[in-house]
């Protein structure tokens, strides 16, 4: 029972590079704790507690997620907001505040996330758009690619494609669209003239499901896995190898959509 009856919802944006993701981690700089850093400072106090709608890896990026913050006595949030985000580093930003009722679960509320991982595939590769994108400097089957996403799509056991734990039981998730796409969200002259993203919908992710999918669709496009081992995979992980997962600085959590509040 949450015994801080006052509850906001926030909107934010982080760029991931500097964090050992979003969970607090001991003698490591991570979103929350940064995040609970500035709010304990603008308030003048610790009496709250937050929690984020996605609990995102280390050097994963976000553009459209959320934080729900309870406190114990009712405060014009609006108000505080452009003093959150000055004391907040540039790297992450506060959109929109509103509050919202007791009962309010901001977990339970999230109805589904779309993620989407930058890369290119060129042999002209400059070391400034590493920080958004990761190079396949190999030859690309396309058409492989794209018909591995669809068979992504639906209902799965994605064991397969996950790190498990061993306190998890159900790997069970729905993918509601996975596509392959042309970028014009990166431009410049460090950039890449063609730049892609993977680009996934679901109603819930595991602990780096979107960039063991990723790896095993560049796997499909260099010719390197058949496209029947998404299928095999669904049905008995443990008859292959663990996927290495893509490098995190692709990856972006580009939208949360939660229920009606």
């Amino acid at each position: 029972m949450q015994s801080r009856p006052h509850s906001y919802l926030f909107s934010i944006s982080y760029f991931g590079a500097r964090y050992k993701g979003w969970a607090p981690q001991p003698n490591q700089p991570t979103v929350q704790r940064r995040l609970e850093r500035v709010i304990r400072h603008v308030l003048g106090h610790e009496d709250f507690s937050l929690i984020g709608s996605s609990r995102t890896d280390s050097g994963v990026s976000c553009v459209g997620g959320y934080v729900q913050i309870f406190l114990r006595e009712n405060v014009e949030m609006n108000s505080l907001l452009p003093e959150f985000n000055e004391h907040l580093p540039q790297d992450i930003q506060l959109n929109s505040v509103q509050e919202v009722p007791t009962n309010f679960n901001l977990i339970q509320s999230v109805k589904q996330k779309t993620y989407r991982f930058y890369f290119s595939n060129t042999i002209d590769f400059h070391p400034f758009a590493s920080a958004f994108l990761v190079n396949i400097k190999e030859d690309l089957n396309w058409e492989a690619m794209k018909e591995a996403c669809q068979v992504f799509k639906g209902k799965h056991d994605f064991k397969g494609f996950c790190k498990p734990s061993e306190n998890k039981t159900d790997y069970v998730r729905e993918l509601l669209s996975a596509e392959i796409l042309n970028s014009n969200d990166f431009m410049g002259q460090y950039f890449p003239g063609e730049i892609y993203y993977f680009e996934i919908t679901g109603t819930g992710f595991l602990h780096h499901q979107v960039r063991m999918m990723m790896s095993a669709v560049w796997q499909i496009g260099k010719g390197e896995m058949e496209i029947s081992e998404i299928a095999g995979r669904f049905e008995s992980a443990e008859d292959f190898d663990k996927l290495p997962p893509a490098p995190a600085n692709g990856l972006v959590l580009w939208e949360t959509v939660l229920v009606d509040k």
